[in-house]
C-alpha cells in the first residue's frame, strides 16, 4: 500500500537552484526557469513509500529528484510466477520520473519506489508540456535517450577544454573544408600515346605537377606526376616512348564533397600526393597534399613525409614521438574521436613498414614470408597517444626440418631487434607478453590456424579470457593474404560455434559501468588513483567486448569497434537504435581520453586512462553518465542473447 507523503509550494529559490544545475531545465533560458520554478510543488516520500503505481497512478507532474533515491520496476503478468518484478533503473539526485507517462498522456508505464527518504521537484503536467511545444532542444531530451543533438552539444564542451589544452595559433580546417572548395582550375589532359615529350613541355607550361592521361574514349586512364619524369631522366629512358609507358594507373579519386581530411588520408595511405577530384562521375580538379598542407598550416603530411624519406631506423625514434603532437593539432580542431585515431593508426603503420622493411635489409632476406599482425586496439585501429606493444608474427609453413629450424633462428632474432626498436619509437611493450618476440605469438601458418581452431571449438573460461584481445587482429606488414586469411578462418569458425560464444559473452559482463545505485561515479577511494575512475577499463572495454562479441556471432570481419557496431546495424543484427546509441557513447568516451591524455602530456605526464569526474561540467558528467548507462543495456541484451541469466 501506497504510504502518505507531504507537499508544500517550493521556494522559488529552492525550485530555481534545482532546475538550474540539472539538465535539459538547465538549458533553458534564465526567464523560462525562473517562470517554472513558480510552479513547483516540493514532494516527499519516505523510505519505502510507493510514488506511482504501474497502470494506476495518474500522471500530474514531472518529479525531478532533489535529495533521495528510487527504483523502477516492472511487474508483469504471471511475474511472481517468474522469479517476481523485473528491475528497470535505480535513479538518484537529478533524475526524473514521469516524463513518459506525461507525453503519452497515459497512466504511470512502471512503478516508482523510494529506497530512501526522498524529495521531488514536482514540474505542473501543462508547464512541462508547453515547454516540450515551445523548446525542441528541451523536447528532444525527453524523446530521444543518447542522442546526437545532446551529445554534441558535451563534445562543443570539450572542444573548449581542447582548445585551452592545445592553445591554438591560428585556424584550421581540415575538417570543414571540402576538396570541391579546393580545386582551382579544370585539369590538365594528355592522351595516352602522346610522346613523354610533349607531356613534360604541356606540364612546365602550366606550370602544373601532374597530367591525367586518357584513352581514345576520353575516358580517365592514369596520371603522369613530376616524379615520373624524374624517373624518366634518371633512366635514361626515352623521351619519344608514348606516355603511357610511364603513367600509373588506375587514378585515385575521391567525390568533391569529401572533407579534405578524408582525402588527406587517403593519400598518406595510398602513399601518393596527387588525388583527382570527381563531380558526378568525371575527374573535376586535382588536389595535392601541398594544397591541404597550405590549406592547414602545419599538416600531418610533413610528419608523414619525414618519415618516410628516413633511411636509418634511429631516425625513426623522434619522429615516431612527434605522433603525438600531431593528434593534437586534430584534437584541437575538434576532430573527432574515431578521425583521430585513423589519422594515428596511418602514421604508426607508417612508422612499422619503414623499421621491418630497414631490419630486413640489415639483417637479410627471412627465409621464408611472413606477416606481422597487429593486434589489441592496433588490430582495432583505436590507438590513442600512447599504446603497448600488441602483436604477432605468422610465418609461411616450412617445408622442412631445416627450413623450419632456419625460420626459427631469423624470425627469433628478427622479433627481438624489432620489439626493442618499437620500444626505443615510444611503443611500451605488453606487460603480458603478447609480442612477436614471444614464440607462443610467432608460429607458422598452419600452427596459427590450428590455435584458433582449438581456442573456438575446445574453449576453457582463463584460456579466452586471456586471447581475447587476439580476436582483434589486422594484418600490418608483409604477406597481408597470410592475415587475411587467419581473418576469415576466424570469422568462419566462431560464428558457428556457440560455446566460444558464451565464454566471450560471459566476459562481456565483466567489466561494471562506475555508477552507484543513485547514477554517482565510482572512483578509487585510495591510492595512486584515488577520486578517479579508469574511462578505458571501466567505460571502453565493454563496448570493445560487446561490438567484437557480435561481430564475431554475425561473421563481421571488421576490428574496428565503431565500424563493427555500423555493420552490425546496417545487417539488421540487433536493434538500430541500440546500436546507434551504443556508437554514439563509445565515440564520446573515446574523445575524452583523448581530451584527458592530452592534458596530462601537456603538463609533462605520462598519459593513462583516469579520470577526475570533478574536474567535468554538469554536461559533461551527465554525457558520461548516460554513455556509462548504455552499457548497462548492452550488457542486459548479452544475458538475454546468450541466457546468462540462467544459473
Amino acid at each position: 500500500m501506497q504510504r502518505p507523503h507531504t507537499e508544500r509550494p517550493a521556494a522559488a529559490g529552492e525550485a530555481l537552484d534545482l532546475l538550474s544545475r540539472t539538465l535539459p531545465f538547465s538549458e533553458l533560458a534564465p526567464e523560462e526557469r525562473q517562470a517554472l520554478a513558480r510552479d513547483c510543488l516540493l514532494l516527499s516520500h519516505a523510505k519505502g513509500s510507493r510514488v506511482m503505481a504501474q497502470g494506476e497512478t495518474e500522471i500530474t507532474h514531472l518529479l525531478v529528484i532533489r535529495s533521495g533515491g528510487v527504483k523502477l520496476f516492472l511487474t508483469a503478468a504471471g511475474a511472481a510466477a517468474e522469479g517476481g518484478d523485473r528491475l528497470v533503473d535505480y535513479r538518484g539526485e537529478g533524475g526524473v520520473v514521469g516524463a513518459l507517462g506525461l507525453i503519452r498522456g497515459s497512466k504511470a508505464n512502471l512503478n516508482v519506489e523510494a529506497v530512501e527518504d526522498t524529495e521531488f521537484l514536482a514540474v505542473p503536467r501543462a508547464a512541462f508540456l508547453g515547454l516540450l511545444a515551445a523548446n525542441p532542444a528541451f523536447a528532444g531530451h525527453f524523446l530521444r535517450t543518447f542522442t546526437e543533438a545532446y551529445v554534441s552539444k558535451a563534445f562543443a564542451e570539450l572542444r573548449h577544454r581542447q582548445a585551452d589544452i592545445c592553445a591554438s595559433e591560428s585556424p584550421l580546417y581540415l575538417f570543414g573544408t571540402r576538396l570541391g572548395d579546393v580545386l582551382k582550375g579544370e585539369p590538365r589532359t594528355a592522351a595516352a600515346d602522346a610522346s613523354v615529350r610533349s607531356c613534360a613541355a604541356l606540364m612546365a607550361e602550366h606550370g602544373i605537377g601532374s597530367l591525367l592521361i586518357t584513352g581514345g574514349g576520353g575516358q580517365v586512364e592514369g596520371i603522369i606526376t613530376d616524379k615520373d619524369l624524374r624517373r624518366v631522366v634518371a633512366r635514361g629512358l626515352d623521351f619519344d616512348a608514348p606516355v603511357r609507358a610511364i603513367m600509373s594507373s588506375p587514378v585515385v579519386t575521391m567525390e568533391h564533397h569529401a572533407v579534405c581530411f578524408d582525402a588527406l588520408i587517403r593519400m598518406m595511405d595510398r602513399k601518393i600526393h596527387h588525388l583527382a577530384v570527381t563531380r558526378g562521375g568525371k575527374v573535376a580538379g586535382m588536389v595535392t597534399s601541398h594544397d591541404i598542407m597550405v590549406l592547414q598550416g602545419r599538416s600531418p603530411v610533413a610528419l608523414f613525409r619525414e618519415i618516410l624519406a628516413q633511411r636509418a631506423i634511429p631516425g625513426l625514434y623522434d619522429l615516431s614521438r612527434k605522433i603525438p603532437l600531431v593528434a593534437g593539432r586534430l584534437l584541437e580542431e575538434g576532430a573527432k574521436a574515431a578521425n583521430i585515431t585513423r589519422m594515428v593508426t596511418v602514421l604508426n603503420d607508417l612508422i612499422l613498414d619503414k623499421l621491418l622493411t630497414m631490419l630486413q635489409d640489415e639483417m637479410g632476406a627471412p627465409p621464408v614470408p611472413f606477416c606481422w599482425l597487429l593486434m589489441g586496439s592496433e588490430g582495432r585501429k583505436e590507438q590513442t597517444f600512447r599504446t603497448d606493444q600488441d602483436n604477432a608474427l605468422v610465418y609461411q609453413d616450412p617445408k622442412g626440418p631445416e627450413e623450419a629450424r632456419a625460420c626459427e633462428a631469423y624470425f627469433e632474432e628478427f622479433t627481438r631487434r624489432a620489439i626493442d626498436h618499437l620500444v626505443a619509437c615510444g611503443f611500451p611493450p605488453c606487460p603480458g607478453q603478447m609480442m612477436a618476440s614471444n614464440p607462443r605469438w610467432r608460429k607458422p601458418y598452419a600452427e596459427f590456424r590450428d590455435f584458433f581452431e582449438y581456442l573456438i571449438m575446445r574453449p576453457e573460461p582463463q584460456e579466452v579470457l586471456h586471447a581475447s584481445i587476439f580476436f582483434d587482429f589486422r594484418p600490418g606488414y608483409g604477406r597481408l593474404e597470410f592475415g587475411e586469411a587467419l581473418r576469415e578462418h576466424v570469422a568462419i569458425h566462431a560464428k558457428r560455434e556457440h560455446v566460444f560464444q558464451r565464454h566471450l559473452a560471459a566476459d562481456c559482463l565483466k567489466a561494471r559501468p562506475p555508477l552507484s545505485l543513485f547514477r554517482n561515479f565510482v572512483v578509487e577511494k585510495d591510492g595512486e588513483h584515488k577520486n578517479t575512475l579508469s574511462l578505458k577499463e571501466r567505460g571502453l572495454t565493454p563496448f570493445v567486448d560487446f561490438a567484437r562479441l557480435f561481430a564475431l556471432r554475425h561473421g563481421v570481419k571488421e576490428t574496428n569497434t565503431l565500424d563493427r557496431l555500423n555493420l552490425l546495424r546496417e545487417g539488421g543484427h540487433l536493434s538500430r537504435d541500440l546500436l546507434a546509441e551504443a556508437a554514439g557513447a563509445y565515440e564520446f568516451l573515446m574523445q575524452l581520453r583523448l581530451v584527458v591524455q592530452m592534458g596530462q602530456i601537456k603538463n609533462g605526464q605520462e598519459p593513462n586512462n583516469q579520470l577526475d569526474p570533478g574536474m567535468l561540467s554538469d554536461m559533461e558528467k551527465r554525457t558520461l553518465k548516460d554513455a556509462f548507462g548504455v552499457i548497462g543495456r548492452l550488457q542486459s541484451l548479452v544475458r538475454d542473447a546468450f541466457r546468462l541469466n540462467l544459473g
